[in-house]
């Protein structure tokens, strides 16, 4: 978007992690992120804390 011209972006998800906040405010300081839940942490498996686990699974159901 931001390639074809667009002036103002925003990043809106579901549900996020801070580490996963960080590297998208790091690689797009322009955008900015609406986040439905902010949840505490990822662990060293980078499933998110405290509870929704491996987001990857969820999504594709496995």
């Amino acid at each position: 978007m931001k390639a074809r011209g667009a002036k103002n972006v925003n990043m809106v998800c579901i549900i996020a992690a801070p580490e996963g906040i960080a590297a998208f405010e790091e690689a797009h300081p322009d955008v900015s992120i609406l986040a439905g839940k902010i949840d505490r942490e990822l662990n060293d498996q980078k499933y998110i804390l405290p509870g929704l686990g491996d987001f990857g699974d969820r999504l594709f159901n496995t």
